[in-house]
């Protein structure tokens, strides 16, 4: 009897845990946000590269130190018809260092290069995650439209559910028509195909955050509420001038353009030190072995020898090599000064948008409020004259449609609404929260 019961409360624990894990699968943005940043693919990719660069970075500055290598050689000798000794054997051993004293600035300005390309890695990086963020974003919000539309269309349903019974009872009673049954039954059933479209595009944007947070099939995922009142749809924005200059200041791809045209100059002077002198200092130990000859102690000890040199190479002429390094180095400059100014004008163009579209979602909210309470009375008045027997099926339709309409675009408005500012906050600070 206790092995029974014990058993019976393991399965109780059980379930308990398991409903709890269900109710604790509810995410809120910054619950995406920070599963993204550990897990998204094309963020870690980014980080690689990051990596990359900061090794890059490394191995140049490795430059400024000189290379040592050891090198040995043996070789074999025969002679058929030599007179004395017709085999002979003789190796060579070696320790050369080499340090590259100036070669016109190539190392510093290559140094330079790779650090302003660590630093734009890291940017870019940032970016992804911003672009990540702005992402995930737009598909909650698109999650909770999607939804909240879902209700909508069940409510409609139901609607359109009792009026087709009632038109029923009134049919069978003889005061309707079968074509005006069949009209309202019809729309129950068009209802209805509304409701699954509805359910199938929420599967599809929960599919598309999935997909960000890369979660596998088996997943899933359901969204925090977002409360949010007439007042915070029609928030005041921000002045857009503002914004503008505050997007400049935050956006991570302008200032890693910036950094592209700051290498784009170390480029140039990097192509041009083609053309200057290089001077070199050599050095290296050796010896060497014979046999036959004086005993391998001996030979090593007399061959030893030490040996220290100055190099200067001149360029004098190299097919116009350096001289188009230089003036393709030059354009990349002036593209990455046409990169800065075109950026400069998608921000623009960006923040206009964003404030033309929520001005409008505002402007059209005002006006779908409006819209729903006429809806809802017309709907309402016109269920009386249903319930009262005194049937028009096409105003009957017609108020239905229009109350399914209204609530929808009341809806749309709202959530384009809410997208628009947030977006605008993003762009402003950078960062965005929903909750």
């Amino acid at each position: 009897m206790k092995s029974r019961l014990s058993i019976i409360a393991i399965l109780s624990m059980f379930f308990a845990a398991a409903e709890s894990e269900a109710s604790a699968t509810k995410w809120s943005y910054k619950d995406c946000v920070d599963h993204a940043r550990d897990n998204n693919i094309t963020l870690r990719k980014s980080r690689l590269s990051e990596e990359t660069a900061a090794y890059d970075l490394e191995e140049a500055k490795a430059q400024w130190q000189p290379t040592l290598d050891f090198a040995t050689s043996h070789g074999f000798s025969n002679y058929p018809w030599g007179e004395n000794n017709k085999n002979s054997y003789n190796s060579s051993y070696g320790l050369n260092a080499s340090w590259t004293v100036y070669n016109g600035g190539q190392r510093e300005n290559t140094i330079k290069r790779n650090s302003l390309l660590s630093e734009i890695a890291a940017l870019n990086t940032g970016d992804v995650m911003r672009s990540l963020e702005t992402d995930l974003l737009q598909v909650y919000i698109n999650i909770l439209y999607a939804r909240e539309s879902i209700g909508i269309y069940e409510e409609a349903l139901k609607l359109s559910e009792a009026q087709a019974d009632r038109a029923r009872q009134l049919m069978e009673a003889g005061r309707l028509s079968r074509v005006d049954y069949a009209q309202l039954q019809s729309q129950a059933e068009q209802d209805r195909y509304a409701l699954v479209n509805a359910r199938g595009i929420y599967d599809t944007r929960r599919m598309e955050l999935k997909k960000l947070l890369e979660l596998g099939i088996e997943s899933e995922i359901e969204l925090e509420d977002v409360e949010l009142t007439a007042e915070q749809v029609l928030a005041t924005l921000p002045p857009m001038d503002e914004s503008y200059r505050m997007a400049l200041d935050t956006d991570l791809r302008l200032r890693g353009l910036e950094l592209e045209k700051d290498g784009s100059a170390l480029d140039v002077a990097i192509a041009s030190a083609a053309s200057k002198p290089r001077i070199t200092l050599n050095g290296g130990i050796g010896t060497a072995y014979g046999a036959p000859g004086q005993g391998f102690g001996t030979s090593i000890k007399h061959n030893f020898n030490e040996a220290i040199g100055l190099t200067l190479s001149v360029p004098i002429f190299d097919n116009k090599k350096s001289r188009t390094a230089v003036a393709r180095a030059k354009v990349q400059q002036i593209d990455a000064q046409l990169d800065i100014d075109q950026r400069h004008t998608e921000l623009a163009q960006l923040v206009e948008n964003w404030y033309i579209d929520t001005r409008s979602a505002q402007s059209r909210y005002t006006a779908a409020v409006q819209q729903l309470e006429s809806a809802e009375l017309t709907s309402e008045l016109t269920n009386e004259q249903l319930n009262l027997g005194l049937v028009n099926t096409i105003d009957l339709m017609t108020a239905h449609k229009d109350l399914v309409e209204a609530r929808h675009t009341l809806l749309q408005t709202k959530y384009m609404a809410l997208l628009g500012q947030k977006m605008i906050e993003f762009y402003r600070n950078a960062t965005v929260s929903l909750n």
